[in-house]
C-alpha cells in the first residue's frame, strides 16, 4: 500500500508532513502551578452527557466532564521541547488516566520508556496482548471509566482485534495506542507493518493515524471524548515510531474538530414524547420492562421508575445489576437463557418498555413472535438502534437517566390521579415463578455447577464482582448469582469471546483494589488466557478463580445433544488416551505461578472450599470438578419464539 493511500486511513489526522527535528509551535498557556490546565475533556460542551461504560450506555446526565479537584501539574517546564511518547504520556495524565495494560515492542518502545517517566500512570503487565486488551475492558466496565491498553506494531496491533470487538459490540469505553513502524515506511511491508486502522476501521467507534506530533495532545482529547461521549465505543491511535521519537513542544488547547460528530449528538428528550409513554403505562395492564446495559447508569432513575409504577423488570445478558435481581418485581433475565417468567411476561405483555438494549437475537429469538401484542416504547442513545430490528410504537433517541428523569417527574406531578394498578399481572408472573423456578438435578456426590455458583453468591452476599469466560458456566453465572448493582456483571455479550474472564477480573481488580472479584470460568475459556496468571501472581491481584471443569467445550456439547444426536465433533478437551484422568492439571498452572489452588470433586466439600478460597489472602484458583452432562436450562432454540422454550433435559437424555 502506498503511503499516501496510507495516510487516508484516518478521517481525523492531519496532512502528511516530513520529519523534523523540533516542533517549536508556543504553548498558549502555563504550566506552571499558577496558570494550571485542568484536564477531562474541558475544550467540549455538548447537550448530551458523557454516557459511562456499556451498551449504549445512555447515561450520565451531566452536559461537560468536570475538571479534577486537583491541578494538573507538567513535570516540563514551559516551552521546553520534549519527545511525541512524552506528550502521548502526559496527554493521558491529563485525561486522568492512572492505569494502563501495556505490552512493549519495538514499535512502542518509545512510549514505554516515556511511562518509566511519568509519576501518576501505572503499567500493568498483561502476558499477551488479548490479555491486555480484555483487562482493559474489565477495567472499564467495572468502573465506567475508559479502559487504556497499549501494543507494539504489527502481531502486537492485531492481538488487539478481539478486545476491540468486543468492546465495540457491548459498547466499552477503550482507548487504545499501538506503535506503527516509522511514516516513511508506512506501505512498504516493512518488518511488523499491519495497516491497523484499517483493519480496525469497522470494529472501533474511530480510529486515528497520527502524522503530525502537533496533533497527539488534540487526538488524545477527542479520543477519550468520542469513547465516552453518545453511545460509547473503542478508539484506536496508532502512532508511527517517529512521531514518537521527534521532540516538540506540545500545544495542550488545541480546539476539536468533531463539528459533524457533536451536531449528531442525540439531544434532551421531547416532553411530548415523554408524556406520550406516561400515557401508554397508563392505559396499559400488562406492561414490562426490558432494560439492558444502556441502563447501567440509570439504575437509581430506573428504580424509581419502578417504585412509581410497580411494572415488572426483565433485563438482558448485559443488564444484570441495573435492578437488583432479589427485587420482587425482578424477572431476571430473558432470551434465549433466560427464566420462564420474563420471557413470559415479554410473551403476553401489552405494553413493552424496552430502555437501553438493541433487540439482539439471544434475546428476541424469532423477531415476528416476540411481544408480538406489545405496543413497544424503545428508548435507546443510539439513533441507529431504534427500528433496527423491531419497530417500536413510540421512540426517544436520547440519553435514558434523562429520560427517565423526564418521566419520572411526570410521574410524580401526576401521582394519584394515574390510579396504576398491576397487582393482578404481577399476581400472574408470581404464579409462573413458582411453576418454573429456576432450578437443577443432583446426581450422587457430583457437583451441580448451578449449586457452585448458589454457594459463591450465598458466601460473598452477592457483593461480588464477577467476571466470566464464554459458554455454559457464563450462563449460569447469569441465573444463579444475585447480582445487587450495576458493573458487579463483566461479560462478553454480543461478541462472545471466551478467555475473557480472566484478563477481566484483572481489569476489576486494578480498578477496584477493595472489592472481591471472582472469575467464574470455564475450562475452555480459562485456558485460553492462562498465561494471564503471571500477570496476577506479580501484581499480587487478589482474584479469585471459581473455575467449573467439565473437561468439554460445554455449550457445544448441550447443542450437539440436542440438535446433532451427541455426536461428539472435537469438544472433548481432556486426553483422549487418559479419560480418568483431570487433564490438563489446572492446579499445575497455578502453582508455576505461585499462586495458591484446590481441587474439589464433592458436593459435601464444595462450600468448605470456596471459603477457604475467599478467605486466602491474594489469589487462589479453585478446581471445581463438575459433570459435562448438564444443560442450560431453559433454552428457546435460536430462531424460535417462547413457545418452543425446553425447561427438561440433559445430556444423560437421547434427543
Amino acid at each position: 500500500m502506498a503511503a499516501a493511500t496510507f495516510a487516508k486511513l484516518s478521517s481525523l489526522t492531519s496532512s502528511f508532513k516530513s520529519p523534523i527535528p523540533i516542533s517549536l509551535s508556543t504553548l498558549p498557556f502555563s504550566t506552571s502551578p499558577q496558570n494550571p490546565t485542568h484536564h477531562r475533556y474541558t475544550d467540549f460542551s455538548c447537550s448530551l452527557s458523557h454516557a459511562s461504560s456499556n451498551p449504549r450506555s445512555a447515561s450520565a446526565a451531566v452536559t461537560q466532564k468536570t475538571a479534577p479537584s486537583h491541578d494538573f501539574v507538567s513535570r516540563y517546564a514551559d516551552g521546553e521541547p520534549r519527545k511525541g511518547a512524552d506528550i502521548l504520556v502526559e496527554a493521558l495524565e491529563r485525561e486522568g488516566v492512572k492505569d494502563v495494560f501495556a505490552y512493549p515492542g519495538g514499535a512502542s518502545m518509545e512510549i514505554h520508556q516515556a511511562l518509566t517517566r511519568s509519576k501518576i500512570i501505572r503499567n500493568v503487565l498483561p502476558r499477551h496482548e488479548q490479555g491486555g486488551v480484555f483487562a482493559a475492558e474489565g477495567y472499564a466496565r467495572s468502573s465506567g471509566v475508559p479502559g487504556v491498553c497499549i501494543a507494539t506494531s504489527g502481531p502486537g496491533a492485531t492481538n488487539l482485534v478481539s478486545g476491540l470487538a468486543d468492546a465495540m459490540l457491548d459498547s466499552i469505553p477503550l482507548v487504545a495506542i499501538t506503535g506503527q513502524v516509522p511514516r516513511r515506511m508506512i506501505g512498504t511491508d516493512a518488518f511488523q507493518e499491519t495497516p491497523i486502522v484499517e483493519v480496525t476501521r469497522s470494529i472501533t467507534k474511530h480510529n486515528y493515524l497520527v502524522l503530525d506530533v502537533d496533533d497527539i495532545p488534540r487526538i488524545v482529547s477527542e479520543a477519550f471524548f468520542l469513547a465516552t461521549s453518545g453511545r460509547p465505543g473503542p478508539v484506536l491511535i496508532d502512532v508511527p515510531k517517529d512521531i514518537q521519537q521527534q521532540l516538540a513542544v506540545p500545544k495542550w488547547n488545541q480546539p476539536p474538530r468533531l463539528s459533524g460528530y457533536m451536531s449528531r449528538l442525540p439531544k434532551a428528550p421531547n416532553e411530548s414524547h415523554l408524556e406520550q409513554i406516561v400515557r401508554l403505562v397508563s392505559e396499559s395492564k400488562r406492561p414490562v420492562l426490558y432494560v439492558g446495559g444502556g441502563c447501567l447508569n440509570s439504575s437509581e432513575e430506573l428504580k424509581r421508575f419502578v417504585e412509581l409504577t410497580g411494572i415488572p423488570v426483565a433485563s438482558t445478558l448485559m443488564g444484570l445489576g441495573v435492578f437488583p435481581i432479589s427485587d420482587e418485581l425482578s424477572l431476571q433475565m430473558l432470551g434465549m437463557h433466560g427464566t420462564v417468567y420474563a420471557n413470559y411476561a415479554v410473551d403476553k405483555s401489552d405494553l413493552l418498555l424496552a430502555f437501553g438494549v438493541r433487540f439482539d437475537d439471544r434475546v428476541t429469538g424469532k423477531l415476528e413472535a416476540f411481544a408480538s401484542r406489545a405496543k413497544i416504547v424503545h428508548i435507546d442513545i443510539d439513533s441507529a438502534e431504534i427500528g433496527k430490528n423491531k419497530q417500536p410504537h413510540v421512540s426517544v433517541c436520547s440519553d435514558v437517566k434523562l429520560a427517565l428523569q423526564g418521566i419520572n417527574k411526570i410521574l410524580e406531578n401526576k401521582g394519584a390521579n394515574l390510579n396504576l394498578d398491576y397487582s393482578d399481572w404481577r399476581q400472574e408472573l408470581n404464579k409462573q415463578k413458582v411453576e418454573f423456578p429456576l432450578s437443577y438435578k443432583t446426581f450422587g456426590e457430583a457437583i451441580p455447577p448451578q449449586y457452585a455458583i448458589q454457594v459463591l453468591d450465598e458466601l460473598t452476599g452477592g457483593n461480588a464482582i464477577v467476571s466470566t469466560g464464554v459458554g455454559q458456566h457464563q450462563m449460569w453465572a447469569a441465573q444463579f448469582y444475585k447480582y445487587r448493582k450495576p458493573r458487579q456483571w463483566l461479560t462478553s455479550g454480543g461478541l462472545g469471546a471466551m478467555g475473557f474472564g480472566l484478563p477481566a477480573a484483572i481489569g476489576a481488580a486494578v480498578a477496584n483494589p477493595d472489592a472481591v472479584v471472582v472469575d467464574i470460568d470455564g475450562d475452555g475459556s480459562f485456558i485460553m488466557n492462562v498465561q494471564e496468571l503471571a500477570t496476577i501472581r506479580v501484581e499480587n491481584l487478589p482474584v479469585k478463580i471459581l473455575l467449573l471443569n467439565n473437561q468439554h467445550l460445554g455449550m457445544v456439547v448441550q447443542w450437539e445433544d440436542r440438535f446433532y444426536k451427541a455426536n461428539r465433533a472435537h469438544t472433548y478437551l481432556g486426553d483422549p488416551s487418559n479419560e480418568s484422568e483431570i487433564f490438563p492439571n489446572m492446579l499445575k498452572f497455578a502453582e508455576a505461578c505461585g499462586i495458591p489452588a484446590a481441587r474439589v470433586t464433592k458436593k459435601e466439600d464444595l462450600k468448605a472450599a470456596i471459603q477457604k478460597m475467599l478467605d486466602t489472602p491474594g489469589p487462589y484458583l479453585l478446581d471445581v470438578i463438575v459433570p459435562h452432562q448438564e444443560h442450560v436450562l431453559p433454552m428457546i432454540p435460536s430462531g424460535g419464539a417462547f413457545k418452543d422454550v425446553i425447561t427438561e433435559g440433559d445430556g444423560r437424555t437421547q434427543y
